[in-house]
């Protein structure tokens, strides 16, 4: 196909249907990489924006879409050619948040599909600094697209495990084992803790099972006070402490982030990871009284994403089953789908045109 063309599937308004539309390609500058689209990824995010009616920075018509990973076609010669994942936040890299170390958070970054249109297209330009190269080894195990989902689904859970202070043998929590949360809970297990998975679909419950963590709670139906009844007798039996637990709420709800803030105990630490626009009653005084932590996470770092690579390309991080791929002629039906909950694996939408 020529790269004179870029073929955008492009919200116009909330809720409305995605179009195709065809554009030429704009400019690339010295900063820029004009980037062929492998996979992009359907986020929670891009539903907020499109059904939640979350505010985003460029207004509709918008193509939405920041899990990409694709190939440089364009741009300067040390990245040409490469296979890539772009980082689901793009810093500027100078300012005083970058220089401290807190790049995700920097005030001047960008984001596809947000700030600009993304990777629900063709091609898609972006500045080129942070562009995370995909090793030939890793591409014997997994196809380009697949591995889309690096750029969020794996990289956040990644980041926010890293800044929690995990050590071996903690009892991590995590709430959701959807298409971000399984890979929070993996990712706790390869770095030593016990990891049991909280959700209310038995079918992600036995998929993370199947891939190590180590125990299982379908909360569904259960009140606050069962359920951390049950978190106990588990932390029991896992042989964990019954201090310092690490929760992460992954589910995005709600009823997920009043369930995380009821199972902090003493010095536990609550990660809130997970996005919703609803809003809880809380006893702040708890995490005083439990001398506890309460973190949030935006996205995750550019600079860690080799690390996050590089589990993959070492086998740790298995990504297989939980990722599925369709032609991104089929992203209404997607969106569809997603909405009504009808997938157990993260979709990632193929270019087809």
């Amino acid at each position: 196909m020529s790269t004179s063309k870029i073929y955008q599937w492009q919200a116009t308004a909330l809720k409305a249907e995605f179009v195709k539309v065809e554009n030429s390609l704009p400019t690339v500058s010295a900063n820029e990489a004009l980037v062929k689209i492998a996979g992009c990824g359907v986020c929670h995010t891009d539903l907020s924006f499109w059904h939640d009616g979350v505010r985003t920075k460029k207004d509709f018509p918008l193509t939405l879409g920041h899990e990409i990973s694709g190939t440089v076609v364009e741009g300067p010669a040390h990245l040409k050619g490469k296979n890539v994942i772009i980082p689901a936040v793009l810093p500027c890299g100078n300012c005083e948040l970058c220089n401290k170390g807190r790049s995700n958070m920097c005030q001047h970054q960008l984001m596809p599909g947000n700030d600009f249109h993304g990777g629900f297209a063709s091609h898609i330009v972006v500045p080129h600094q942070y562009l995370c190269v995909v090793p030939d080894a890793v591409l014997s195990n997994y196809k380009l697209e697949e591995l889309a989902v690096i750029a969020d689904a794996i990289s956040t859970p990644y980041q926010v495990i890293k800044k929690s202070e995990l050590e071996k043998n903690d009892l991590a929590i995590c709430i959701g084992v959807g298409g971000v949360g399984v890979y929070g809970a993996l990712i706790a297990k390869i770095m030593g803790a016990k990891v049991l998975a909280i959700d209310i679909n038995d079918a992600k419950l036995e998929a993370a099972k199947k891939n190590g963590v180590d125990a299982t709670l379908n909360s569904k139906g259960l009140d606050l006070k069962e359920i951390k009844n049950k978190v106990k007798e588990i932390a029991k039996q896992l042989g964990t402490s019954k201090y310092g637990w690490k929760i992460f709420e992954f589910s995005g709800t709600a009823p997920g982030q009043e369930l995380a803030f009821n199972l902090i105990t003493f010095t536990s630490t609550l990660s809130i990871v997970g996005f919703t626009m609803n809003k809880l009653e809380v006893r702040l005084s708890n995490l005083m009284a439990f001398d506890a932590k309460l973190i949030g996470t935006w996205g995750c770092k550019p600079e860690l994403y080799p690390e996050v690579v590089e589990l993959i390309a070492s086998g740790k991080l298995n990504i297989k089953d939980f990722v599925q791929t369709f032609p991104m002629s089929k992203i209404n039906e997607v969106f569809k789908n997603t909405l009504e909950h009808k997938y157990d694996k993260r979709s990632v939408l193929v270019p087809d045109y």
